[in-house]
């Protein structure tokens, strides 16, 4: 659940008078609630989302809860991805956070977020540690901010409508890496899906499970890390076997395609390479998902 600020803590926040913030509330700039009594109340993801639409800055972000001086600068990709290795590295979450909802309100996507900021520090935390520049403890620390960062920023985006198609995922057993299905979650709740990742190291008979109870439009599997090849490639054949034929099936992560290719003659089972992938499939898809009938899992 999101804050619900009045208009004159957004107004200060955004630098506005409150009887401007009050009319664009009127006009449906700005998406607004009511309470039980009358008053006007917004959620903090509808200020951001006013913020990235209307290309205005944060005068007082920690009046909406967020850093001091977080949203007041636009930078530049290459020296986001420097800035963002180096807190990171230095296990300055204050600092990440920042960072992060300075590229959100200034424009970057979720998707852009994810593959163009998120992955290449990954990947480069992952060669300092393989190099033995940094401790395994760094690299862990980094993986707990990065989730954090995650989870706050799933904060900003609008919840989903009460149609919105259900989606959910997570990855496969012997797969610990919980980021890239947390990212593939923020991408398919920013495309307007019902989305909630179950986690990692998931058993297929779990998954099964979930799938049959809360019958979603559409499951994903995001699979890092393959320690045997034969045994997924068996527990997907029998998780498709058992689930809903009207659920769409995506999966992605590395070797994934190699390891699944062909699995599926039934048109189910979909490949996404990267979340820009996973961005077009889910666009594609929800126009004519069906509206689900069960609540996703908490």
């Amino acid at each position: 659940m999101q804050e619900l600020l009045s208009p004159k803590q957004v107004a200060t926040s955004i630098g506005v008078s409150e009887s401007s913030l009050k009319r664009w509330c009127d006009q449906g700039v700005i998406a607004t609630e009511r309470t039980p009594g009358g008053h006007r109340r917004i959620q903090v993801g509808a200020v951001i989302r006013f913020l990235r639409e209307q290309r205005r800055s944060l005068v007082r972000p920690e009046v909406l809860g967020l850093p001091v001086g977080a949203g007041q600068v636009i930078r530049s990709q290459d020296k986001a991805n420097e800035a963002l290795f180096d807190a990171l590295k230095a296990g300055n979450h204050e600092q990440a956070r920042r960072l992060f909802i300075d590229l959100y309100v200034a424009g970057m996507s979720v998707v852009q977020l994810g593959d163009q900021v998120v992955a290449p520090a990954l990947h480069r935390l992952g060669d300092s540690w393989q190099c033995g520049q940094i401790e395994v403890y760094q690299e862990h620390r980094a993986c707990e901010i990065l989730s954090r960062a995650l989870y706050e920023l799933r904060l900003m985006l609008p919840p989903p409508s009460p149609s919105a198609p259900i989606a959910i995922g997570g990855t496969p057993p012997g797969d610990d890496y919980r980021l890239p299905t947390l990212m593939v979650e923020l991408v398919l709740a920013d495309e307007g899906w019902n989305a909630v990742s179950l986690g990692s190291n998931l058993p297929f008979g779990t998954m099964a499970a979930a799938a049959v109870q809360h019958r979603p439009d559409l499951f994903w599997l995001s699979s890092t890390h393959v320690a045997d090849a034969t045994a997924l490639r068996a527990g997907m054949a029998s998780f498709l076997a058992s689930t809903p034929v009207s659920m769409k099936v995506v999966v992605g992560g590395q070797k994934s395609n190699q390891v699944f290719s062909g699995l599926d003659q039934g048109g189910r089972l979909l490949h996404g390479a990267d979340l820009a992938e996973l961005q077009r499939i889910a666009s594609g898809l929800r126009p004519t998902a069906a509206v689900s009938s069960q609540p996703a899992p908490d």
